[in-house]
């Protein structure tokens, strides 16, 4: 990858540069995100896979990508174009976020109520007995301890799991497969051939509530295709989702939000001892979180104009939202991590119609695991001559192990 910035854009036809990813050993965000939101807002990069793709960093121009109908996102199966391909393969891994119109519509109006605020306040109890839980066997553990392999990556999938009905007790099965497809954009071919085996298993898991209904997202849904609300693809691209996204995301922004509260000097005690901050403290790491360095693929389906250049039916377009998020130009000091900002217009969940459906749920998980870790653990640190383990190459960027004490 380049480790030099860009040069400024002057014309129309700006120069090509590697993907831009955090310095090693860190979350990032990538060190020339303010000269390019400055100078070359929608730049041209280089993707891992050689295919090139328009990035576009400034706050407005993200918000307003994200929400642009003539941009849709493609499945793993169908981008980059190959022109053996004649159709969109819906078979393939199509999750909600490749899901527009009417199939998405349906979908969503379905999911509203179980992921609405009413529905994830009624079981912050059980979320908070789930990470309760497993924080006991944590604690029980040796210290130092890797609090990403026994905690942070196990919290968000149980309750993950707990909520929409998918056997928590499967996840060595799925997990790997759903890693493989989650990193597509790095490895594009095994996140294909992973595809029939993510679906095998959701169809199986269908056919089972269908057999033995319990209360879960799952069995609802399997209800609604019996009244015709749904039919079962959309299902499918619903437990999808779940498995490749709905689980593996929130554990990055905990462990990464962990991460900064630990390292940034004294914030994990302010919160500590200062709980009434936890609504705008929460907010603020959602947005100081560098997690999702560019690896949203949107596709042109009609031109676009923007900042002077065009961006063709077929081009990938990458709106950065960590660089959107630390926009000079809507969030002051935005470098700085400030748990007691108040004007905090993130774009981490997007919006317009594929916006986050489980925002309320995220925002819970990560209340209550911060809550659970400042009770249990009062004092937890980082030990001396200890630190985190990264993987460099990836552009979403969150630590694989991070040792502490207590």
């Amino acid at each position: 990858m380049s480790s030099t910035p860009p040069e400024p854009a002057t014309d129309a036809d700006p120069p090509v540069i590697d993907l831009p990813i955090p310095p090693p050993g860190t979350m990032g965000p990538p060190v020339y995100y303010p000269r390019l939101r400055r100078e070359c807002p929608l730049a041209k990069v280089r993707l891992p896979m050689g295919v090139t793709a328009w990035y576009a960093t400034r706050y407005e121009d993200v918000r307003d990508l994200v929400a642009d109908p003539r941009l849709i996102r493609p499945t793993i199966n169908d981008w980059p174009p190959r022109p053996d391909r004649a159709a969109p393969d819906e078979s393939g891994l199509t999750t909600m976020m490749e899901l527009n119109g009417p199939p998405h519509a349906a979908l969503r109006r379905a999911l509203a109520e179980p992921f609405s605020v009413r529905s994830i306040r009624s079981r912050l109890p059980a979320i908070r007995e789930a990470a309760d839980r497993l924080l006991d066997e944590f604690a029980a553990g040796d210290r130092p301890g890797d609090l990403v392999k026994g905690f942070l990556e196990r919290f968000p999938l149980l309750v993950m799991c707990e909520l929409v009905g998918i056997p928590y007790e499967d996840r060595d099965y799925f997990l790997p497969k759903a890693d493989a497809a989650l990193g597509a954009l790095v490895t594009l071919e095994e996140g294909r051939k992973v595809t029939s085996q993510l679906r095998e298993y959701i169809t199986a898991l269908l056919e089972h509530k269908r057999r033995e209904p319990a209360d879960d997202v799952v069995t609802g849904l399997v209800h609604a295709c019996e009244r015709g609300a749904l039919d079962t693809e959309r299902v499918v691209n619903f437990g999808l989702s779940m498995l490749i996204a709905g689980y593996r995301t929130s554990t990055m922004f905990l462990a990464d939000s962990a991460l900064a509260l630990l390292t940034e000097p004294g914030q994990y005690a302010r919160l500590r001892d200062h709980r009434d901050l936890m609504p705008g403290a929460v907010e603020e790491l959602l947005r100081y979180v560098p997690m999702m360095n560019g690896t949203v693929v949107l596709q042109a389906v009609e031109e676009i104009e923007l900042h002077g250049r065009t961006i063709h039916a077929g081009d990938a377009v990458l709106p950065v939202h960590a660089a959107a998020n630390r926009d000079e130009r809507v969030f002051a000091d935005g470098d700085r991590l400030d748990l007691c900002r108040a004007d905090n217009p993130h774009l981490t969940f997007g919006r317009g119609a594929h916006n986050c459906i489980g925002a309320h749920l995220a925002r819970a998980q990560m209340t209550v695991c911060l809550e659970a870790l400042f009770d249990r653990f009062p004092n937890l640190h980082i030990p001396e001559g200890r630190h985190p383990t990264w993987d460099d190459a990836s552009p979403a960027k969150a630590p694989l192990t991070l040792p502490v004490s207590w």
